[in-house]
């Protein structure tokens, strides 16, 4: 019989990333529920020291397989042995990060599971013995409920929108052995171009200020680059923007970009079109700024501001710079 909430740990360059924490979190609440354990799969090279840092956060064991093969990522590789030690433990429920790694390890696992998944969703509960997750669908115009019938129970959650939890557990360390032969990968990373500016991911920012076509032009984002650094967040930016060469494609927000849940998002002369709105209406607090005062942006945002940006923007920076000095 199925048993266990299981989650598929993520790492960068062989720490863990902020979404895994959240994962541990999420997996440890509905493993509480159903009176079950919390384990999780981690995978990499010469991250065996590392993975006991999950019991932290609720996760009773960890089960590792530490291989070269698994750095850096690579679909066909973490597939199979997410897919293997999971037929092996049959557990009910299976948590994977929304992530861009997770979106595309996902749907792979799930194929070679049988099974059916909820993807990107953004609540999580136990009802009657099942999971039962929420997801935005139709561009985020509704949300929808979803009940996997097939084991193990699948999700993918949304990066920042679940609660990091501090529950000591065991953190017992299980080293498994994933039985892959480099050889026989269908496809190898040739090279890993890292992003150098040391800036703030967006998907992983709790403060984003973004900019769109209201910016008038590339040498105008400064003034977005100093709010965001006062504020510790990072720079985001609307697919205008990007499709006319003002910022780059990582930094897109929306349905064609990343989907970002941050704790506050800016958009600085952003219309809000519903593809962009379908990336980020997920925040806990939105503030509009567009001298448009019929944008659709301002029926999504927290706090509208009708004023021209290139006014409002400098005294914001200039207030929070004061705020922040006391």
């Amino acid at each position: 019989m199925a048993k266990g909430v299981w989650i598929v740990a993520e790492l960068r360059d062989g720490a863990f990333r902020k979404v895994s924490y959240e994962l541990a979190s999420t997996a440890r609440k509905l493993a509480d529920a159903l009176g079950e354990e919390v384990s999780a799969v981690v995978l990499g090279s010469g991250v065996e020291g590392n993975a006991g840092q999950l019991g932290k956060y609720g996760v009773d064991k960890v089960f590792v397989a530490d291989n070269a093969a698994f750095e850096p990522y690579t679909t066909d590789a973490h597939a199979a042995a997410v897919a293997k030690v999971v037929k092996d433990n049959d557990p009910s429920i299976l948590l994977f990060a929304a992530s861009a790694q997770g979106k595309d390890l996902s749907a792979r696992v799930v194929g070679k599971l049988a099974t059916g998944m909820a993807s990107d969703c953004t609540d999580i509960r136990v009802a009657d013995g099942k999971m039962v997750a929420t997801r935005p669908m139709y561009a985020g115009k509704c949300y929808g409920e979803i009940v996997v019938s097939s084991s193990p129970q699948v999700a993918s959650l949304r990066p920042n929108v679940f609660p990091i939890v501090e529950t000591a557990k065991a953190g017992e360390v299980a080293k498994f052995d994933a039985g892959i032969d480099p050889a026989a990968l269908k496809t190898k990373v040739a090279e890993v171009q890292k992003d150098a500016s040391g800036a703030v991911d967006v998907s992983e920012a709790n403060i984003i200020v973004s900019g769109g076509r209201g910016m008038k032009g590339p040498e105008n984002f400064p003034i977005l680059e100093e709010l965001a650094g006062v504020l510790k967040g990072a720079v985001g930016a609307s697919r205008a923007a990007v499709d006319a060469g003002w910022r780059p494609l990582k930094d897109q927000v929306g349905q064609t970009g990343k989907t970002v849940s941050p704790n506050l998002y800016i958009a600085c002369g952003i219309s809000g079109a519903i593809q962009h709105l379908a990336g980020m209406s997920s925040s806990k607090y939105i503030v509009a700024i567009n001298k448009d005062a019929e944008a659709p942006i301002f029926q999504k945002a927290d706090y509208g501001i009708v004023d021209d940006l290139f006014k409002v923007v400098p005294e914001i920076t200039k207030e929070c710079k004061k705020l922040l000095a006391e």
